[in-house]
């Protein structure tokens, strides 16, 4: 390949497409690049440092690497490749971006190699979650006696898949996070493709034809043997093949074998070393192919082995003749414990918060009574967290009719309603898809976790060969409170407002009003007398929060007339607190909080509600009444404040510099009321 060779002149390459900076000095390639030329100097960078920090996370190397530039190491290096155990997955991806020339010409920009612009800085562009990510390293690699510990090329010249290791390392936190995973998650890295997993035992009739039109389109393809044990890793069959390990598929062939035709297949080991001897090995007749390939036939390849992935550059269907231009649509979204992290649908009680995406299917499929859509359910950055204890959670998703109403479906509707459509299966894995044909209409996808309470972020790709109108019905917010009640005169006062009258009287004197420990007595005092409402008491914070609602004079004081529409308002809430709180234990679930919230007059979206259980609920989850006085309290005040400053659009606020100094006090209000 003419990837990164020794040069003794420079070469005109055609310039990468734009993709995201992520040096932390904000420079890019070329800028970094044109610094160290000036200067002299060959580049070092900081934010991966050639230090043991790069290499591991969780131990310390067993010998002592040596970091060199491949100027010094190219004269004594062997060609000897040393690998660490788990990193075939890798070494199987880039196996096979190498056969798709653009794609791999994406991934390593043909604009740097060891000639005269060579300042020992390189740089790889990689997709993550919608958008292309260009990472700068120095070509400082580790060896160990002058070899390469980690990718190497059969080429000892040839540096460029140690280097593209070593962006990808950086890009995942370390190389220790390279280890062990999927060839599909670095294919989708390379590509930003959308991967289809065939389980070789259950593939269709024209499995074949599928994997042909796959490699015409330059999709990566590849394929692996179950274990079912940790024993079983890297283990061989009696025909050579080796459990647990990523290979590569290469290609097909029809060949006339004895007068019939037969179907051939091309699987590469990245290793370099294939022992396969069924037939049409290298050791059978009628045809031998080199060391690192294996030959054989198709029906063979579906025994022996159990798993193919397929890596699309473009969604386009495989089982279509036609090539078709496919609409895409990507969900960024947060399942997050306490308020949208609800589980799979064994879990009714929480699966409803679980985000819901509102698919709009109107058009046709050519040829075809219904719309063809293909769902990819990423979950974020789960291998750069792995230094954290994080692992890949089990995921999917499921796919309900929609009701006629643009509104986050309750409980009830799942209770009975079944899905119309669901991955194939909840799986461990970084992503899962699958390709759908529904009629024309409405649709609820339900992403979400196998397990309740999991957190993670995560990124929901819709592919359609029609336009499909999709949005979030969870970012809607929307406020509507009620008027408040004209207070009664006090010749109309009810028995309870004339108790409350002689007791606000008692605690406040002549003057008829209290202050927030004043407040915090008289309340109290009423509320202990409510043996329906379990709770210790409340505190003198949701009582400063009360007077700072209802003060319209502005002292610091609650007058006996504020405090009686208050207590309308206590009650409405009070009541919404008892039929939420199901086990009559004297608190509600976090994940009920959406929907009292909702009767309360405050419907709001995912990211508020987030801030508020994580600023109100307790570590099982829970909210007291206290808590829950508080949010709502505060909710209130910053609704209010919030319309008195937009009376012109009710969606936005707009000062002027005359308004700055009292605005911008109660904008900080409206923010310190939800997560203070």
């Amino acid at each position: 390949m003419p990837y990164f060779h020794r040069s003794l002149k420079p070469q005109l390459h055609p310039v990468p497409r734009d993709a995201q900076i992520t040096h932390s000095s904000g420079q890019s390639f070329e800028q970094l690049r044109q610094g160290c030329l000036q200067s002299g100097t060959l580049f070092e960078d900081s934010d991966f440092p050639a230090s043991n920090t790069s290499l591991f996370y969780s131990e310390r190397p067993q010998v002592p690497f040596v970091w060199k530039r491949p100027g010094v190491m190219v004269e004594s290096m062997m060609p000897v490749c040393l690998h660490s155990s788990g990193d075939c997955w890798l070494l199987a991806a880039i196996a096979s971006l190498t056969l798709n020339e653009k794609a791999l010409a994406r991934v390593v920009p043909q604009d740097q190699d060891f000639g005269a612009g060579y300042a020992g800085i390189f740089h790889f562009q990689f997709w993550q979650h919608s958008e292309w990510l260009d990472v700068v390293i120095d070509d400082r690699l580790p060896t160990f006696r002058d070899r390469l510990v980690f990718l190497h090329s059969a080429d000892h010249n040839e540096f460029w898949s140690a280097l593209l290791e070593k962006a990808y390392a950086k890009l995942n936190g370390s190389y220790e996070a390279l280890k062990g995973g999927s060839t599909i998650e670095a294919m989708e890295d390379f590509t930003g493709g959308v991967a289809e997993n065939f389980q070789t035992q259950e593939a269709p009739e024209d499995f074949y034809r599928i994997l042909e039109k796959a490699l015409k389109r330059g999709s990566l393809l590849g394929c692996s043997i179950d274990i079912q044990n940790a024993t079983e890793s890297e283990a061989r069959t009696p025909f050579g093949l080796i459990k647990g390990h990523a290979y590569t598929v290469t290609g097909l062939d029809q060949v006339n074998f004895q007068g019939r035709s037969v179907q051939l297949i091309r699987v590469r080991n990245p290793w370099g070393q294939v022992e396969w001897n069924g037939p049409w090995s290298d050791r059978s007749p009628p045809m031998s192919v080199s060391p690192a390939c294996l030959r054989m036939a198709f029906e063979d390849f579906k025994a022996h082995f159990d798993k193919v992935e397929i890596c699309n550059l473009t969604p386009d269907a495989l089982e279509d003749s036609a090539l078709h231009r496919w609409e895409v649509t990507v969900h960024q979204g947060s399942w997050v414990r306490g308020s949208t992290a609800g589980g799979c649908r064994n879990f009714l009680d929480t699966f409803w918060t679980n985000p819901q995406i509102k698919l709009s299917l109107t058009e046709r499929a050519e040829g075809q009574d219904s719309c063809t859509f293909l769902a990819a359910l990423m979950q974020k950055d789960r291998r750069k967290l792995k230094r954290f204890g994080t692992n890949m959670l089990t995921i999917g998703y499921a796919i309900y009719q929609c009701p006629d109403k643009d509104e986050h479906l309750s409980r009830d509707f799942f209770r009975y309603h079944a899905s119309l459509a669901r991955s194939k299966t909840f799986i461990n894995l970084r992503e899962v898809s699958g390709r759908f044909q529904l009629p024309p209409g409405d649709y609820i996808l339900i992403p979400s976790t196998f397990e309740p309470h999991q957190e993670a972020d995560f990124c929901l790709r819709i592919f359609s060969e029609k336009k499909v109108v999709t949005w979030d019905l969870d970012e809607s917010l929307d406020v509507n409170l009620p008027e408040p009640l004209k207070p009664t005169p006090p010749e109309q006062e009810t028995e309870e407002e004339q108790q409350f009258r002689a007791l606000f009287q008692q605690v406040a004197g002549e003057d008829m009003e209290v202050t927030a420990e004043e407040l915090e007595y008289v309340l109290n005092a009423i509320l202990q007398k409510k043996t329906s409402l379990k709770f210790k008491k409340l505190s003198l914070l949701s009582c400063r929060n009360i007077i700072s609602l209802m003060d319209t004079s502005g002292n610091g004081k609650l007058e006996f007339e504020e405090f009686r529409v208050f207590w309308d308002k206590l009650k409405r809430w009070m009541n919404l607190f008892l039929q939420f709180d199901v086990d009559k234990s004297g608190t509600m679930s976090s994940y009920e909080l959406r929907t009292a919230l909702k009767a309360a007059g405050f419907q709001l979206n995912s990211h508020l509600l987030q801030l508020i259980v994580l600023r109100y609920a307790d570590e099982k989850l829970q909210l007291d009444f206290d808590d829950y006085l508080n949010c709502l309290v505060r909710l209130e005040n910053a609704s209010r404040v919030f319309q008195a400053l937009s009376v012109k659009n009710k969606d936005f606020i707009h000062l002027n510099i005359n308004e700055a100094g009292v605005s911008v006090h109660l904008a900080t209000d409206i923010i310190s009321s939800l997560i203070l």
